[in-house]
């Protein structure tokens, strides 16, 4: 019996990426935001680069199965960029992603733009509504924030 493949969880500053690696997380990024999604946007923003900027994902066999980035907004962290690949769906990769999130992040408070059909999937982990829904690049969108120390 061969053993089942496991995904590896890795956490990295921007210096700390190896360029296969950095290529294979925005080849995720633009795989789903831009083509399955059908968004045109700047993904580039110059924030991955940041030095209080933090990525997280799992990959298998050098490929990014799931994929977040927590970035240092001064009184809060922000999570964003939360992607998972279309072969890796269904694997609890995402709940995985946001569990390390909230571990790097700590007692410090967190703000995040939800897409609103996931409201209640970050409703899981503390996150609550905090503004009216608004439209990014034509997705429905809600801000939500964790307070501290929950």
């Amino acid at each position: 019996m061969h053993p089942q493949p496991t995904d590896d969880l890795r956490t990295a500053s921007f210096r700390d990426l190896d360029t296969t690696t950095l290529y294979a997380i925005l080849k995720l990024r633009a795989d789903v935001f831009v083509v399955e999604q059908d968004c045109v946007y700047g993904d580039l923003d110059g924030r991955d680069t940041e030095p209080g900027t933090r990525h997280v994902w799992f990959e298998r066999d050098a490929e990014i199965r799931a994929y977040l980035r927590i970035l240092n907004d001064g009184d809060v962290e922000r999570i964003g960029r939360v992607v998972t690949a279309a072969t890796a769906r269904g694997a609890g990769l995402a709940g995985r992603l946001m569990d390390e999130a909230l571990t790097v992040i700590g007692h410090r408070p967190s703000v995040l733009d939800a897409q609103a059909h996931l409201v209640k999937f970050y409703a899981k982990y503390g996150y609550e509504q905090t503004g009216p829904e608004y439209i990014e690049d034509g997705i429905p969108h809600i801000p939500m924030r964790r307070p501290a120390d929950q």
